[in-house]
């Protein structure tokens, strides 16, 4: 299975230093889409306001002018709601308190090689998918999971990497004993994880379960009949505990 570029998980690097920046992006690139490169937090905030967010950004703390890269990150953090890592080489117990203080996802400690920056992403993506479930539920963050919700997106692990699939691209979920499968538009993937797992990173009202072995997506649905609902070609069975649930949502669509 090939993941469609368009899916893949958008990162924005903030560094002023140059050279640094373009190697960043250059190693990214293999696994990810690089949203762009800002040299200050003017080029950063102009973009913010005027292109779509990307999923994560890369910001190093000591960007030079009135504000440095720990501002940037709580303007980050407050209005846009974006995860973020760190980028420092510093050691100074001041910055580091502040830098705590902005709560970043994950830290990376310069210089750092190609390994470091893909588990450092990993890390932020996790935790912030976390953060933002725990919230939900007024709860403390769980380990993370092979699927993180993030805004409009679900995002499962594939291989080395995690990849954007769009909430409604996903047309059902299935489970066999401890594993489940998503069914995406175009691919399919399979976790070892029990499907009531999955089922608490999607986001309520967006997905109905239908059986103890299934979940979909109810606009995916294009039939229904007797106990039984048609997703294009696929069926899926509908049971008795669910029935009258699941079929009034569809008699009110």
């Amino acid at each position: 299975m090939h993941s469609q570029p368009e899916r893949t998980v958008s990162i924005y690097i903030v560094e002023d230093e140059a050279l640094l920046a373009q190697d960043i992006a250059i190693r990214l690139s293999k696994r990810y889409a690089v949203a762009g490169i800002a040299h200050s937090v003017a080029q950063a905030m102009e973009f913010l306001e005027s292109q779509p967010c990307p999923d994560l950004m890369l910001i190093d703390i000591t960007l030079k002018g009135k504000l440095d890269g720990i501002a940037l990150a709580q303007i980050v953090r407050e209005e846009y709601g974006i995860p973020f890592i760190f980028l420092t080489s510093h050691a100074d117990k001041d910055v580091v308190d502040r830098a705590i203080r902005v709560q970043p996802h994950a830290y990376m400690l310069k210089p750092f090689n190609e390994r470091e920056i893909f588990i450092s992403i990993d890390l932020a993506l996790a935790n912030y998918a976390n953060q933002v479930h725990a919230a939900a539920l007024g709860e403390t963050a769980e380990e993370p999971e092979p699927a993180l919700t993030i805004r409009d997106s679900l995002f499962l692990r594939q291989d080395q990497r995690y990849v954007r699939v769009p909430l409604t691209e996903i047309r059902y979920l299935e489970a066999d004993n401890n594993y489940t499968t998503v069914y995406a538009q175009e691919d399919k993937y399979i976790y070892s994880v029990v499907l009531r797992k999955m089922e608490e990173k999607l986001p309520p009202g967006q997905f109905v379960r239908v059986h103890r072995s299934y979940i979909i997506n109810p606009q995916a649905v294009t039939g229904f009949e007797g106990s039984q609902l048609y997703l294009g070609e696929d069926t899926i069975p509908v049971s008795k505990s669910h029935r009258e649930e699941v079929f009034r949502l569809f008699q009110s669509l």
